[in-house]
């Protein structure tokens, strides 16, 4: 992997800040010997400053954090600068050489922690550094201790600092860092995960003698029980992603692998996360010393989740996925690259093979396999990826512009996790969340959890589509040679005469093809259904619940439509109500809604207005649920996608054999307002 390379607006706002500190100190300097103090300044020690238990962030604004460079507004100072920092010359050089002149806030905050061997628990946002947090004072006090320098070049010398991650994929990515970082100062290390090919190499490797072992746990336990490694003489040992790490299906062997250090007094032990839970905190007491610090940049903010992303949630069906993620990647993408997350590899197998040069990336892909894919992802021949939750811890793939998840996932920490896999490092992204409405319990629970307040959005519509994959195909198009022109004239002649159309009407149906559209495409802002359209009912008054709303519908429409209606949802202001109809259907609703005598407005929604929100556990189904499943207010019995027992009411996908109205069940009738939002 990469080392860290900031994106060059931030290298530039850094550029310049160190810039103006270093003019500073030049008008401070008025001798020689002042001068070379000043170059001397990286390798001499500060003054140890005393050590709160607990550091929080509430003092400092959240637009510093995400900027890293701890400059504020009024142009003071840069306090995060790696001048101000006990950071030797030979690493000040390498960051700088990556664009680095400061320290992100968790970078800053822990950097005295680690360096004086606190334990230290530390918690920032993802995309904010957590990995250089580690790595930089770690390898300063290996350099710095005598013991450690004289022992480095030591033949088949143990390990003094082990770190843990959770996933071979991030494993890469630290070893990765340190070897960039560790290489300028003379140490070595390597990584230990991937398949049983990888064994024998490795055991050549810690054979040789390593300062850093960097794996996953089930291998790192596998070469203690095969006596190719030795924790005795490990002096700093990291968890990252701890919260991850101390899950219960980690925990026995990550707590089997601790307990193989030597002296545990005298070992130092670092946890970071984005998030971390009550449990992680009770478990790390288990080893950690009393005297640990924390540094705490999420708990006192109310958003945990990246600030710098969008979080977006669209309503959608399982069944309807395939057709909208593609449009979705079309109209919010930018021409950057997305990452996809499903829950099964099943499906992310399946996915991928419904978009256009995407890969799938799961546990079911071989070790080596996975590697060419991220290579492919990250260096840009291909800019999508469907992935498990596999690829949600850690990844640090740069310009990755757009986050879907196809539903809600069960655990918030998840959420967090998989939306910071954009807007990293300074830049914005956008993550977006499809659940079907029947979930909107999850998605309430992940807002109040997560900090976030989500914004609800429509499925892309054919002008959202044509608007941008036209103007892609017009591109395209304008970058054929000029000498193929003659080669097709003669075609392009005889399609004219043939269809009568002008010459700019068939550019306009090439341009359609080129981008992918072939059928004017229906499809409801409401719920995203395909084939469906969603309606504005203007009842001239205030209207206090769906089955009020559904009442005045019935008093002019006919009995054989009633049962069509879908999603019938109140506006904020009580004066609305918005519904599904079947495309087909749409024209009868206006129509009746132009005849009635009770000035009842009946139109097509454009754009989707704010909805009221309100429980209601039987609204998509289910026995006794107002507009589908067995007993509903519309009777017929209905499969999740057919057969019995109803998400989505009806025989067969989302409704059919249209049952009829069940006047007896009006007083179980709740109303359709799972996924209704303000």
């Amino acid at each position: 992997m990469p080392s860290i390379d900031l994106p060059n607006k931030m290298k530039m706002k850094q550029a310049k800040s160190m810039l103006e500190a270093t003019e500073m100190k030049t008008k401070k300097r008025k001798t020689a010997g002042e001068k070379k103090e000043a170059v001397d300044t990286t390798l001499r020690p500060k003054k140890p400053r005393v050590v709160e238990k607990s550091y929080n962030d509430d003092d400092e604004d959240d637009d510093l954090e995400l900027t890293g460079s701890g400059e504020e507004e009024s142009g003071h100072t840069d306090q995060n600068a790696l001048s101000n920092f006990r950071i030797s010359k030979a690493l000040v050089e390498k960051l700088n050489s990556n664009g680095i002149y400061s320290l992100f806030p968790i970078q800053a905050k822990t950097f005295d922690i680690v360096l004086e061997g606190y334990d230290l628990l530390g918690q920032a946002r993802t995309g904010q550094g957590k990995t250089l947090a580690f790595i930089l004072p770690i390898l300063e006090s290996l350099t710095n201790c005598q013991h450690e320098a004289s022992k480095k070049i030591e033949y088949g010398r143990s390990p003094s600092v082990l770190v843990l991650l959770p996933t071979r994929e991030l494993a890469n990515q630290v070893h990765a860092e340190f070897e960039a970082y560790g290489s300028t100062v003379g140490l070595f290390s390597c990584c230990l995960c991937g398949g049983l090919s990888d064994l024998h190499i490795q055991r050549s490797v810690l054979k040789r003698g390593v300062d850093v072992v960097i794996g996953t746990p089930g291998r790192i336990k596998d070469h203690i029980n095969n006596e190719s490694l030795n924790l005795k003489s490990v002096k700093i040992r990291v968890l990252d992603e701890a919260d991850e790490l101390l899950q219960e299906t980690f925990f026995e062997d990550v707590n089997c692998i601790l307990g193989e250090v030597g002296d545990v007094s005298k070992v130092q032990t670092l946890l970071f996360s984005a998030t971390i839970s009550e449990r992680v905190k009770k478990v790390s007491s288990k080893f950690q010393k009393d005297s640990k610090k924390t540094v705490d940049l999420v708990s006192n903010e109310k958003m945990k989740a990246s600030a710098s992303v969008r979080h977006v949630i669209i309503p959608c069906s399982t069944t309807s996925m395939p057709r909208i993620i593609p449009d979705l990647v079309i109209c919010h993408s930018r021409g950057g690259r997305t990452i996809i997350f499903t829950e099964t590899q099943k499906s992310a197998s399946q996915l991928s093979g419904c978009l256009p040069g995407a890969q799938a990336l799961h546990g079911g892909i071989v070790q080596s396999q996975r590697k060419v894919i991220l290579t492919g992802f990250t260096s840009g021949k291909f800019l999508v990826l469907v992935a498990t939750n596999l690829a949600a811890r850690g990844l640090d793939i740069k310009d990755v512009q757009l986050i879907i998840q196809c539903e809600p996932p069960r655990d918030v920490e998840d959420y967090i996790h998989r939306s910071g896999r954009t807007g990293r490092a300074g830049n914005t992204g956008v993550s977006i969340m499809l659940y079907e409405p029947r979930c909107s319990y999850m998605v309430r629970r992940i807002e109040k959890q997560a900090g976030v307040k989500f914004e609800l959005i429509s499925a892309p519509q054919l002008p959202d589509i044509a608007e941008i994959a036209g103007s892609d195909a017009a591109d395209a198009i304008m970058k054929v040679s000029d000498s193929l022109i003659t080669v097709f004239h003669s075609h392009a002649k005889m399609l004219k005469k043939k269809t009568g159309l002008s010459a700019l009407d068939l550019l306009a149906k090439a341009l359609a093809k080129a981008a992918g559209c072939s059928v004017v495409m229906k499809r409801s802002i409401l719920s995203s259904l395909d084939d469906h359209v969603t309606l504005h009912l203007d009842a001239g008054k205030r209207l206090s619940s769906p089955t009020f709303a559904f009442s005045i519908l019935e008093g002019f429409m006919p009995q054989k439509l009633l049962g069509g209606i879908k999603h019938l949802s109140i506006t904020t202001d009580s004066m609305g109500a918005v519904f599904d109809v079947p495309a087909d259907d749409a024209s009868s609703f206006i129509e009746a809604g132009q005849q009635n005598s009770n000035m009842v407005k009946v139109e097509v929604l454009q754009k989707l207005p704010a909805l009221q929100e309100r429980e209601s556990n039987a609204s998509f189904g289910g026995h006794g649920g107002r507009f589908s499943g067995r007993g509903g207010r519309f009777g017929s019995r209905g499969g999740r996608f057919g057969g019995r027992g109803g998400r989505f009411g009806g025989r067969g996908n989302f409704g059919g054999n249209n049952g009829r109205f069940i006047d007896q069940n009006r007083a179980n009738a709740r109303g359709l307002n799972s996924f209704n939002r303000s």
